[in-house]
């Protein structure tokens, strides 16, 4: 019979005898099938009179190229240089990567080109240009120092808001501990672990303010997520820890408590670790009142830590919040004054058919630690109204004092919601939003910072606050805003 074949891109016949597989004909013919060789139809296959048989020849075969990588042009706003100056601080310059590809022919026609592998032998260097973002204001007197977390660095103003001081600039800071001492003299933070997550979380550190030459110092303490801050009349820090996890949140808390000197010494632990309560997965926080007395807050429950006794005393039971999601709401704390009084964050009923736990109500209430009375004192303030106490101005506290704290935008949904600042006094009366206009926006959740100390020439004391990534200083008497700086990269404040 008569067989057409096509191979080695001609046509021919081939006269074979009947019964014959498509591979014993092109053996027959002196053809051999390559092992990347296409054959139609396939080798099994029995031939038939008049049949045709394609043999295309396949061929496989790498190449290697060199080519450039362009260089990134990145401008980083300076907070410390006037706004529209701009500087060259690295000038950018292309890299090389070696590209290999696996190039198919079929019968001597390019038919695919594939990157199997692409190295690169030199890396391209950024342009780096440093755009100033200082805004143009006249600079501010300030009493005491205040710190503020930038990109990842440390810094401070001392004396003036155009006196800063670059502290730390290691670019790992990660902003879940960020407090000065009451002197204003050390700082402590944390930095971002070098190990996996999983494994650790971050470290707690501290570093001396007032020496430029200071090293920050590791405190022998990691896994630092929901608080840490200095005790009162000591040198020393309280801290709390949480065990790493893969899963979210990415911690498993110990509601546990420690403290640790700056001057050396290991840690010594203060509360042991426990579940927390409802919710304790999440963790607990602390705060220090002026006399040393801890208060803490938990998901479903606020009261004072025996210290000495290593236990709690609960003053009252939170209703907790079912977020249902990887986070838990934890109530607000402060002290006020010289501690005689302690504001928190309440989560109020909703009333049926509402659970009590998905109610969107939150209030801000004081306790009052003279006669053990609970009195509310704004209404609808939202799960994140972060009360601040100001210092006292007449040395008792009981009278004097005002405090500041976040009023949502959108009270029932004040777990996204924007806020807007408001100062009262100690009372509850007075109550006044300041900051910022209804029709710029709102504040992210935060908490506001008062200065230590009152400065000439102002209505009110100052607040310090962080809107749209800058710091900003209020007059809370007033309402007069100042633009400190303009980078927008500020994520923490304090000031002592």
């Amino acid at each position: 019979m008569t067989i057409r074949l096509y191979a080695d891109a001609v046509w021919q016949s081939v006269q074979v005898r009947e019964g014959l597989t498509v591979a014993e004909v092109l053996a027959a013919a002196g053809f051999v099938p390559g092992e990347l060789d296409r054959v139609e139809p396939p080798l099994y296959a029995v031939v038939g009179n008049g049949d045709e048989i394609t043999l295309t020849r396949v061929v496989e075969t790498f190449e290697t190229r060199q080519s450039a990588i362009p260089f990134e042009r990145q401008s980083l706003r300076n907070e410390t240089m006037a706004e529209g100056e701009s500087q060259l601080i690295q000038s950018g310059a292309e890299g090389l990567q070696e590209t290999t590809y696996r190039i198919t022919f079929q019968d001597g026609e390019e038919t695919q080109r594939i990157v199997v592998k692409t190295t690169v032998l030199v890396e391209p260097r950024p342009e780096i240009v440093m755009v100033g973002a200082q805004p143009a204001s006249a600079p501010l007197s300030l009493p005491g120092v205040l710190a503020y977390l930038a990109g990842g660095n440390a810094w401070i103003m001392e004396g003036s808001t155009s006196n800063r001081r670059l502290l730390v600039s290691s670019a790992d800071l990660d902003g879940r501990v960020f407090s000065l001492s009451p002197e204003g003299d050390y700082l402590i933070f944390t930095r971002k672990s070098k190990k996996p997550a999983d494994a650790e979380i971050n470290t707690l550190w501290a570093i001396e303010t007032s020496r430029e030459d200071a090293e920050p110092r590791w405190l022998q303490a990691s896994n630092v997520v929901h608080f840490a801050a200095w005790i009162p009349g000591t040198s020393s820090v309280a801290y709390s820890t949480v065990e790493p996890r893969a899963a979210a949140p990415g911690w498993q808390a110990n509601n546990d408590l420690y403290r640790v000197s700056v001057a050396g010494g290991p840690p010594r632990r203060v509360l042991d670790a426990s579940d927390g309560g409802i919710y304790g997965w999440w963790g607990m926080t602390f705060a220090f009142a002026p006399d040393g007395r801890l208060a803490y807050a938990r998901p479903d429950q606020v009261g004072l830590v025996d210290q000495d006794g290593g236990y709690l005393k609960p003053l009252m039971d939170v209703t907790p919040y079912n977020a249902r999601a990887d986070w838990a709401w934890l109530p607000g704390i402060t002290w006020g004054g010289n501690g005689d009084v302690l504001y928190m964050t309440t989560h109020a009923p909703a009333g049926a058919p509402v659970l009590p736990e998905d109610s969107p109500h939150f209030d801000l209430a004081a306790a009052s630690m003279e006669n053990s009375t609970n009195v509310p004192l704004a209404r609808d303030t939202g799960m994140f109204s972060y009360a601040a106490a100001s210092h006292p101005q007449d040395g008792t506290g009981r009278s004097s004092h005002r405090v500041a704290f976040l009023q949502a935008s959108l009270p029932e949904q004040s777990d996204h919601s924007r806020y807007r600042l408001v100062v009262m006094d100690r009372d509850g009366s007075n109550q006044g939003a300041i900051f910022p206009p209804p029709d710029s926006g709102g504040l992210e959740p935060q908490m506001p910072v008062w200065a230590p100390a009152a400065i000439a020439g102002q209505s009110g004391d100052y607040l310090a606050i962080i809107f749209q990534g800058n710091l900003w200083l209020l007059d809370s008497g007033s309402g007069a805003a100042y633009q400190v700086t303009g980078d927008r990269l500020i994520t923490r404040i304090d000031w002592q």
